[in-house]
């Protein structure tokens, strides 16, 4: 009996600290709930998930400037923080607004930038208003020294020898290095920078600076029927343009697959550039088998700009315009003769060293896309292209032209040699009859 009294005795210390452990346990939960949560209705600007990552690093990376939490204060970007203090000195003396009233409203809006990020950000709040500041700064001055050389004295060694424009027109359009643009846009108010009224805005100003850089990802035509005000950051004002002509109808397809350019052709499709300027823009006349396809130029930096437009729909839960184009590209481009084809129709501006380049592009871009069969945009379309390609009369009829009728004088000798037989026929006719 007294060792079950001595055991319960001393068990009193070991349940008090239980509860002890639970209380400052629930304390710190608590704490941690008080913290805005990182994936709030305002949250927008990600770090690119890894899978994508894995494919091509480098696409998602800057090379020169940081811009934004995620990668400042990376050594290799550290040389343009002086490039950053040049520009905030030229953005304050050609504002009315003091540093101090910079940084006020800053401080005024420290959540809502914050909440703008799925990752936590771990700078105190003193680092990260100074450098929501410089960037913010950063990024104003070099679209406005995009657009007025004037803007930039010949120090500037972005504009200049041994200009370095290159590198930071892709590292503004990258995913982990933007700025919520609503910051961008109220500190632009609140300098007066870009003049008195009536003045550009801001949105102005950037889709001059896209429509120069990414001519085939910033479509002009619609320029005034897009709803820019709710634009989140640089890849989002991208990603809007690339509205659909129309809605597609909610209709499974049982494969998602099509014919390629070479296919297509062997089965009597004509190929010819689209006047839409507009890249979703892709018809097929059924009766004529007019296939209109808008140009799409393709050079070095095309594939970082589509691979953070494709990483910012699967992030943000958009539609994936981006990535539904991609899979069709893939589609028609599976081998260099197709690309070889778009290229002579002027379909395909390749800048890039070789034609397989292209089809190698494609095929990387399409590693961990994400289409979604029942809203595919262009499920409509390939399902008129197979069916035109399942049809024997077309092949025949595509196969006549190019192998026998493909020239002037092939036609002439196939006509010919059709009249020759009819002839040698008759002869042999006529021989019969007279021996009869």
């Amino acid at each position: 009996m007294e060792t079950v009294g001595t055991s319960s005795t001393d068990d009193e210390p070991s349940r008090h600290q239980v509860s002890l452990d639970i209380e400052t346990l629930a304390k710190s939960v608590k704490a941690e709930l008080e913290i805005s949560y990182a994936f709030s209705d305002t949250c927008c600007i990600y770090k690119v998930p890894e899978q994508l990552r894995e494919v091509n690093e480098k696409a998602y990376t800057p090379r020169l400037v940081s811009i934004g939490p995620i990668h400042h204060a990376k050594e290799k970007l550290k040389a343009m923080e002086d490039h950053k203090r040049m520009y905030l000195k030229e953005f304050l003396a050609r504002s009315e607004v003091s540093v101090e009233g910079f940084i006020e409203f800053i401080k005024e809006n420290e959540t809502r930038l914050r909440n703008c990020y799925a990752e936590t950000i771990e700078f105190n709040s003193e680092y990260f208003i100074k450098m929501i500041l410089m960037d913010a700064a950063f990024v104003i001055m070099f679209l406005l020294k995009c657009k007025n050389k004037d803007f930039s004295g010949s120090r500037d060694s972005i504009f200049y020898p041994p200009h370095k424009s290159v590198d930071v027109r892709v590292d503004i359009c990258l995913l982990e290095n933007q700025l919520p643009f609503f910051i961008l846009e109220e500190l632009c108010g609140l300098s007066t920078i870009l003049g008195n009224s009536p003045k550009p805005t801001l949105i102005e100003l950037t889709h001059g600076f896209f429509s120069k850089e990414w001519g085939s990802w910033a479509v002009g035509e619609y320029w005034g029927k897009i709803d820019f005000s709710e634009v989140k950051h640089l890849v989002d004002f991208l990603t809007i343009y690339q509205q659909p002509p129309q809605q597609q109808q909610n209709e499974e397809l049982e494969v998602l697959t099509a014919p390629s350019v070479k296919e297509l052709h062997q089965a009597g499709v004509k190929f010819v550039l689209s006047s839409s300027k507009n890249l979703l823009d892709i018809k097929f006349d059924r009766n004529k088998g007019r296939l209109e396809i808008p140009r799409l130029q393709l050079d070095d930096s095309t594939e970082i700009i589509i691979r953070n437009m494709q990483a910012f729909e699967q992030c943000h839960g958009l539609y994936g315009y981006v990535g539904d184009y991609i899979f069709l590209m893939g589609l028609f481009v599976s081998a260099s003769k197709d690309v070889e084809m778009l290229v002579e129709n002027r379909i395909i501006e390749n800048w890039l060293p070789s034609n397989e380049e292209v089809v190698q592009l494609f095929y990387n871009l399409n590693k961990q896309n994400s289409v979604r069969g029942r809203f595919f945009l262009f499920k409509g379309l390939i399902k008129d292209l197979n069916a035109f390609c399942e049809k024997p009369w077309n092949k025949w009829k595509a196969n006549l032209k190019q192998n026998y009728f493909n020239t002037p004088w092939a036609a002439i000798s196939v006509s010919g040699a059709v009249i020759l037989l009819i002839l040698t026929v008759l002869q042999s006719v006529c021989s019969i009859l007279q021996v009869g």
